[in-house]
């Protein structure tokens, strides 16, 4: 331009991989919630505004019915965790996506975007107004209920792709100053975004299957060079000196016959834990092809994960949940003295934390640093099979067995 000149030109937006890709200004970038867009998934059991969350599991651990599998795993208390996303958008069109592919795709951030100061502000204040509504009601534990008013933990997980936001450590910078543990899930599409990401308390990539052919056809990503992308980013996991989970998720007829390919990604990215889930049947949808045919009984699942476990030497059975249909498979080094030890001292990953922030980067911490006892009835053989026995379980009568998990 000439000098003088007003500096009125549209910003240029580039992509990873093409290059420039066309002119679009700030202003012009759309809303990612859009009016339809928060309708179908407020109808989808979400208390939805600028964040996302799932009830369900909360209103059972305010009433002493048992918590989520990642209670059982982890020792996160369902009442007090954030379940929540910085991004509703994905790279992916999983078949077994439970929004019905009701959230918005792409490869690359396009949309107006919140700072993570307000994200984070609204989400914690909605948490707070979601354990409000239940004061006084029926059955609901009046511990649990002052508990709930105090976010204990983030679960970065419920739909969308988290490490797609620009501003993804910022978000979780601000998570561990007011002392609220991180679990950031990623679809394994975004391998630098994976690296350059500061130490979250628990770190999931979604191993989906684990084949070129099975993930495309699972997944159905959207970038070409997704298998590339997939193994880089299960490389990337494996540099991260915090703990880390590959979580699979099983589908009867389409991903639980590559036992040799699981163990070699393991072998890849190696893991600190291994999350087995069967598939959560969400109903019938134009945008997927899978029935009740397709969801594993949980026996089928624990056989899956015996048959996985026998090619894995540096890893094993610790912990089930069977409501939720899941298994925990742990490397040895969480088993000290023929005892579990897959919880986590979030007290401990605070301090650490902060000292790691303080001293700009140069006091690192490890996996081991910040675990925790698992207590007997959480783990695998126990007579409980997962379920807290300070807790009570329910049984609707007359329906069916409910093996959605939370």
């Amino acid at each position: 331009r000439m000098e003088g000149e007003e500096e009125d030109f549209p910003k240029v937006k580039l992509s990873k991989q093409n290059g420039v890709r066309k002119s679009e200004s700030v202003e012009e970038r759309r809303e990612m919630i859009t009016p339809a867009l928060r309708d179908a998934l407020t109808k989808q059991d979400i208390d939805f505004r600028l964040i996302c969350k799932s009830k369900k599991p909360i209103v059972s651990m305010l009433r002493g019915r048992g918590g989520c599998y990642k209670h059982t795993f982890y020792g996160i208390e369902s009442h007090r965790c954030m379940e929540t996303t910085p991004s509703l958008a994905c790279a992916n069109k999983c078949v077994f996506c439970w929004r019905h592919h009701t959230n918005p795709v792409g490869t690359e951030w396009r949309w107006k975007m919140d700072p993570a100061e307000k994200i984070i502000q609204e989400a914690v204040e909605n948490h707070r107004n979601l354990i409000r509504q239940f004061r006084g009601v029926p059955g609901v534990r009046p511990e649990r209920f002052e508990e709930g008013l105090t976010v204990k933990h983030c679960a970065l997980s419920l739909v969308g792709e988290p490490i797609m936001y620009p501003e993804i450590n910022s978000f979780l910078r601000l998570l561990h100053q007011q002392k609220i543990s991180s679990f950031l899930v990623t679809n394994a599409q975004f391998p630098e975004e994976i690296r350059s990401l500061v130490p979250v308390t628990q770190l999931y990539v979604s191993v989906d299957a684990s084949t070129k052919d099975s993930l495309k056809k699972i997944d159905r990503p959207l970038f070409k060079d997704f298998w590339q992308r997939f193994l880089d980013s299960l490389r990337a996991l494996g540099e991260k000196q915090q703990r880390t989970v590959y979580r699979l998720t099983l589908v009867k007829a389409w991903n639980v016959d590559e036992l040799k390919a699981y163990a070699d990604l393991i072998a890849l990215g190696q893991p600190d834990f291994i999350e087995v889930k069967g598939v959560t049947y969400c109903g019938e949808s134009s945008a997927s092809s899978l029935t009740m045919a397709n969801v594993p009984w949980h026996e089928e699942v624990v056989y899956f994960v015996q048959q996985l476990e026998k090619l894995l030497p540096d890893y094993e059975m610790a912990c089930e949940h069977e409501h939720s249909n899941c298994l925990l498979l742990a490397h040895h080094k969480f088993k000290v003295d023929g005892e579990w030890w897959t919880w986590i001292d979030y007290d401990r990953f605070q301090e650490l934390i902060q000292e790691y922030e303080e001293s700009s980067g140069t006091k690192t911490f490890s996996a081991l640093d910040y675990m925790a006892k698992t207590p007997s009835w959480a783990t695998f053989g126990a007579r409980e099979r997962g379920f807290d026995p300070s807790d009570t379980r329910f049984q609707r009568k007359n329906k069916t067995k409910d093996i959605s998990g939370c």
